[in-house]
């Protein structure tokens, strides 16, 4: 029992010298003196510890919710901007039928989204849909790679764009903050070939009320969506959403056809 007792009081002294750590949470340091060694018996103590543990929970519950409704603020601006996302879309959906075909680049995480955005084109999850011609410029390691070396990494998407991209297609470049040099070189090269241009971005410079210049230096892209968030895992959860309704909507158009993409 007394070697019980004497580890139960090493963890809590370890847990009182931690006490810095949860400086925000004020009960936690009960039971502890200023040396971070427990003014209490040991007992009452451990008790205390275990109520405030639930409390710690309760904080820990209280951050999912905060962080649930950090989505639900940039998935409510997002539904604001259907006018632009349909727009888009019917824009996409005019260069498809005339035979256009999709490029799309992201540099980091954002290069797994585009490879993401070209298969949902490709191949369609939901039977019936007709595969829509699209290419990740981010896939070709090899290209990517040599590009990369010889002509700096800022030139990778614009140097694919200007050899695979004809002037009927659509270029989608995807940063985060709009602060990806190759995103930008890639979308600058796609708007001298008259392509296209959607940039998918989040709230760079959000304070503004321009789009393009929400998107920071993404100003050339005839599109420019705008997550509106700064944080990163949230804008990238949105541009999830917001591509797949892009994709479900440029089929839309395409079924209507005649009036809707004249």
């Amino acid at each position: 029992m007394a070697r019980l007792a004497s580890a139960r009081a090493a963890r809590l002294a370890r847990t009182c010298r931690r006490q810095g750590d949860y400086a925000r949470d004020k009960s936690f340091t009960r039971g502890c003196d200023a040396r971070g060694i427990s003014s209490s018996d040991t007992h009452r103590s451990l008790t205390t510890t275990v109520k405030e543990r639930h409390m710690s929970v309760a904080s820990i519950e209280q951050v999912a919710r905060e962080a649930f409704a950090r989505r639900d603020t940039a998935g409510g601006a997002l539904a604001r901007d259907a006018e632009l996302i349909t727009r888009t879309a019917r824009d996409m959906a005019v260069r498809f039928r005339r035979g256009g075909k999709l490029v799309v680049f992201g540099s980091g995480g954002a290069g797994t989204d585009a490879a993401h955005v070209a298969v949902e084109f490709m191949h369609p999850v939901i039977v019936g849909k007709p595969a829509l011609p699209a290419l990740a410029l981010s896939n070709d390691a090899a290209t990517v790679s040599a590009v990369g070396t010889d002509d700096g990494m800022a030139e990778v998407f614009a140097h694919q764009v200007r050899h695979w991209a004809d002037p009927g297609d659509i270029a989608l470049g995807i940063s985060r903050d709009g602060g990806s040099p190759a995103v930008r070189q890639g979308l600058a090269a796609a708007h001298d070939l008259d392509l296209l241009t959607v940039a998918l971005t989040g709230a760079h410079h959000a304070d503004r009320t321009d789009h393009a210049d929400r998107a920071g230096p993404m100003t050339r892209a005839d599109h420019v969506i705008a997550v509106a968030s700064t944080d990163p895992a949230v804008v990238k959860e949105i541009h999830v959403t917001t591509y797949h309704l892009m994709w479900e909507l440029v089929h839309v158009f395409l079924e209507q056809g005649g009036e809707a993409l004249t």
